[in-house]
């Protein structure tokens, strides 16, 4: 059971068993809710011996089933009834979804109650990349537009520079900025959390209970790096020889790991998918390969690549030259093997797979150096929000970019559900398309901005060269250079140059300052 505290007072699973009820009980937890109807799929526990157990415990628990999209008025009053009735709450259904929907429901009424104390033409959650760049496209188009950005970061990153941080390329202290000298001028920022959201009232509640109301809102809040999914990972980051370059300050130890180690193991992994950059954990052992072999240190470094999923790049035009490197690397290739546990003082990593009769086992694999790319989801407050799809992504049109439920909520970056790579190139692209969306239906005209699923993953396979994979829906190639300036399928020096000395000052300068340099939107005819 994976329990998400909503609160200090209530919390949310995905289907319980009677082990979790002892566990619950000895937490504190004195009532239990269950948010799903019995027999909802083959071998479901039923809600009767998880009341048994419960009542063996001394705890109280109540049924209040709804099957998905379903939830009724008379399921949030008794649901807010039974609030009442305890101070340590956990309710379940099949994922912890309608148990965060209904949580919200039960508490939109007293939160509606609040007055907005700031009203805005747009609102965007979310300061990053995607939000950053739509709020610059969107100023672009009409510069009178009153935009707020909702973001309690004081950092800025160009995250994709992380990987040439790991590689000793690139000084971390160049991928930061101040969050202030990146906000557009013109826009107000808001730098507090949000708590929820009111999309049928056009409202967002800020953690300090404030209310922000909009016409259109656009949600960008990036995703959430779940370190604490694999067991003993978070104590050992930074020491032990375990990295990560998924954080800024954990990228420099990759490089220092990287120069230190002159024979023993190094382990890289990937988690199941989606992820940010899928291609950021074989950047890492690319580089660091790289550094090895010129240091002629390489046949005595056995380097394994662990990954959850089942091939080594989700798009087949790119898999060739990949496996080169591979082989070029000597890599020890492991595939549906995902990361579970690390013993960090210890050097051992566990891996979660199948043997030969499909039985999942776990296997240990020691380690001197161990890269991790943690697994991701979206963040709490999104995935208890109403805006969502069943796996927690806000839940948008693929092309447009629109909410599916409601018509002036939009959504892209890393937190939306529209089956593109999560990369920075996908924001670049989308954000054009939010930003005209939007300006059309501010002026009530319809919507014909569409995205094709862009997105690019420059895979740095040694120093001075890369594989720059672009691709868009379904895998299909879509280069933005003819194949004589760059072919590529194949690493070469121009997509490196494009990436070391280009792209940076082009993501600065140009792409946060709202300049749609290849970017233009596709408008439906």
């Amino acid at each position: 059971m994976i329990r998400k505290q909503i609160t200090s007072h209530y919390s949310v699973s995905e289907q319980i068993s009677l082990d979790d009820v002892d566990h619950l009980a000895e937490s504190g937890v004195n009532l239990i809710i269950g948010n799903r109807p019995d027999n909802e799929e083959e071998g479901q526990l039923a809600f009767a011996e998880i009341a048994a157990r419960a009542e063996k415990n001394h705890i109280k628990a109540l049924h209040i089933p709804f099957a998905g999209g379903q939830m009724q008025a008379s399921d949030v009053a008794a649901f807010k009834a039974a609030l009442s009735t305890a101070d340590n709450v956990h309710a379940f259904c099949r994922t912890g979804n309608r148990s965060s929907l209904i949580w919200e429901a039960a508490n939109q009424a007293e939160s509606a109650k609040k007055a907005p104390s700031k009203q805005f033409d747009v609102v965007i959650v979310g300061a990053g990349t995607a939000g950053i760049a739509t709020a610059a496209s969107l100023l672009k188009r009409n510069a009178s537009v009153r935009i707020c950005l909702i973001d309690p970061a004081t950092d800025h990153f160009y995250q994709p520079g992380w990987t040439l941080v790991g590689g000793g390329v690139f000084k971390a202290a160049s991928t930061r900025r101040n969050m202030a000298d990146v906000i557009p001028k013109g826009v107000e920022w808001i730098k507090e959390a949000v708590q929820g959201f009111l999309p049928k009232d056009n409202e967002v509640v800020l953690e300090t209970g404030q209310v922000i109301a909009y016409q259109q809102l656009i949600v960008a809040s990036g995703l959430k790096l779940n370190w604490d999914a694999i067991e003993g990972l978070s104590d050992t980051l930074g020491h032990n020889g375990v990295t990560s370059n998924y954080r800024y300050d954990l990228a420099p130890y990759t490089w220092e790991l990287a120069k230190n180690l002159d024979g023993g193991t190094a382990l890289f992994t990937q988690p199941p998918m989606p992820i940010k950059c899928a291609g950021a954990p074989q950047k890492a052992m690319y580089l660091s390969c790289d550094h090895w072999l010129k240091q002629g240190l390489l046949d005595d470094i056995e380097v394994s690549f662990y990954n959850a999923g089942a091939v080594l790049f989700g798009v087949s035009d790119y898999v060739p030259a990949l496996q080169s490197y591979i082989e070029k690397y000597q890599v020890n290739t492991h595939f549906t093997h995902n990361l579970v546990k690390v013993d960090g003082p210890n050097q051992l990593a566990y891996f979660s797979t199948k043997d030969e009769n499909d039985q999942q086992i776990v296997i240990e694999k020691s380690f001197d150096m161990l890269h991790v790319c943690p697994p991701q989801c979206a963040p709490d407050f999104i995935r208890n929000s109403p805006l969502v799809d069943e796996a927690g992504w806000v839940d948008v049109d693929k092309e447009t970019l629109q909410h599916t439920t409601f018509a002036n909520i939009w959504s892209l970056g890393d937190v939306a559900n529209s089956p593109n790579a999560k990369t920075m190139a996908a924001a670049r692209k989308q954000a054009p398309v939010v930003a005209q969306n939007v300006y059309d239906a501010l002026a009530k005209r319809s919507i014909k901005a569409i995205y094709d699923g862009y997105g690019s993953c420059p895979l740095t396979v040694e120093r001075g060269k890369i594989v720059l994979a672009e691709f868009g829906y379904g895998g299909v190639v879509m280069p933005t250079f003819p194949n004589w300036l760059n072919d590529g399928t194949k690493p070469t020096w121009l997509a490196w140059i494009l990436k070391e000395d280009l792209l940076p000052p082009f993501y600065w300068h140009g792409m946060l300052k709202g300049y749609e340099w290849f970017v233009k939107p596709t408008m439906r005819k």
